[in-house]
């Protein structure tokens, strides 16, 4: 089968909610790092096939198809196409995947996989609730009451359920959350994300200024002032401050083929090694990654000891410490540079954030492969592993 390659990835430093980066649209934030990505690349504008976008929210600002939308604000013609998708948190990992399949495919040789998400300007759950029962205006139909009696649907409730299930206290998710500050304040003054940031020309009250540094890092948190934050349910471990952070950004990866190298002249950063997407319990939700990084190694011919780093997406601190558990990786290759409970999440941007940092980070340490998953919304988990050029 042909290979797919990475050319050029980069993403915005995170904004918090009604922070630095919530003065820009959605549309053109996507824009941005469109144009950016192509810029890395070198390539031709004219020369991309397609754009596959990722968002949650899509409606308001990011409604009525935001990656077509944001084509038509870039530099980029408006002959090339786009589509828009979502399959919640991964909804970016999955453009990846689209993406590499695309050109894997041989149906296109260059194609762009991004996402953006502005929580500031379109609030999470926007698009709709869920319900114990089927109601008028909610996801909630008679046919899924009836499979899902009296559920509703909740990522919370999903965390609390791996913490009791894997036996993770308050204390050791308030521990975790502690590191991926110090990680993220280390990586940022090392100028581990240099690279890979696109920085944003805002406005604040002292005048323009550039947003280059992810805004939600905590480098005065300590164990104290963690865990004074009260859990989310009575009786819970939950907490906002062992939780991902609420976040405004973008991020983007262009994806070619071996002949698209060749006729442009291209430096390939990484390659696409494998692709994997499962399914599991809808309820608990957040767990299927762990299921589904079995399935990645054992169809890529690998063994957890062959992966040099590894990036798990920090929803909630129980996700990337049951992943720990289960799979038996070593702590020390897990989000080294930090993760979101630091950098913060913007939803449908967050697959292609954590494909550009862990390229950077392989490159860095001159690593060859790495793997990438993330728990999403419905019980669902992609996992991408790549391998560093």
């Amino acid at each position: 089968m042909p290979d797919a390659y990475i050319v050029s990835a980069t993403r915005t430093a995170g904004g918090k909610r009604d922070g630095r980066v919530s003065g820009w649209h959605p549309v053109d934030l996507a824009a941005a790092v469109l144009d950016e990505t192509v810029a890395r690349a070198g390539v031709a504008p004219d020369a991309v096939d397609d754009v596959i976008m990722g968002c949650v929210s899509q409606v308001g600002e990011q409604g009525l198809h935001l990656g077509r939308n944001a084509v038509l604000a870039s530099g980029l013609p408006e002959t090339v196409p786009a589509v828009t998708i979502d399959r919640q948190c991964g909804s970016s990992q999955q453009s990846i995947h689209f993406a590499a399949q695309a050109v894997m495919s041989g149906t296109q040789d260059v194609v762009i996989a991004a996402g953006a998400e502005s929580m500031s300007r379109v609030t999470m759950g926007s698009t709709g609730r869920w319900a114990r029962r089927a109601a008028p205006g909610s996801p909630t139909s008679p046919k899924l009451a009836r499979n899902y009696p009296e559920v509703i649907f909740s990522q919370f409730t999903g965390a609390e359920a791996i913490a009791s299930k894997w036996n993770l206290s308050r204390s050791d998710l308030d521990a975790y959350a502690l590191q991926s500050h110090r990680r993220a304040a280390q990586a940022t003054d090392a100028g581990a994300f240099k690279a890979e940031i696109l920085p944003l020309r805002i406005m604040t009250d002292g005048g323009a200024d550039v947003h280059e540094i992810d805004e939600g890092i905590r480098r005065d948190a300590t164990l104290d002032s963690i865990g004074a934050v009260r859990t989310l349910s009575e009786d819970g471990v939950i907490t906002a401050a062992n939780a991902s952070q609420i976040c405004d950004g973008a991020a983007a990866v262009m994806i070619v083929s071996e002949a698209a190298l060749k006729s442009h002249n291209l430096t390939p950063l990484a390659r696409i090694h494998a692709l994997t997407v499962t399914a599991g319990d809808p309820v608990i939700m957040l767990e299927e990654p762990l299921f589904a990084t079995d399935r990645a190694l054992a169809r890529a011919g690998l063994k957890i000891d062959d992966i040099d780093l590894f990036e798990v997406n920090e929803a909630f601190a129980p996700v990337p410490l049951a992943w720990l558990k289960h799979t038996g990786a070593d702590p020390d290759l897990l989000n080294v540079n930090g993760g979101a409970i630091a950098l913060g999440h913007p939803l449908g941007g967050s697959g292609a954030k954590l494909m550009t940092t862990l390229i950077h980070a392989l490159r860095a340490r001159g690593k060859r492969y790495g793997l990438q998953t993330m728990c999403e919304g419905g019980g669902i988990a992609n996992v991408t592993i790549i391998e560093a050029l």
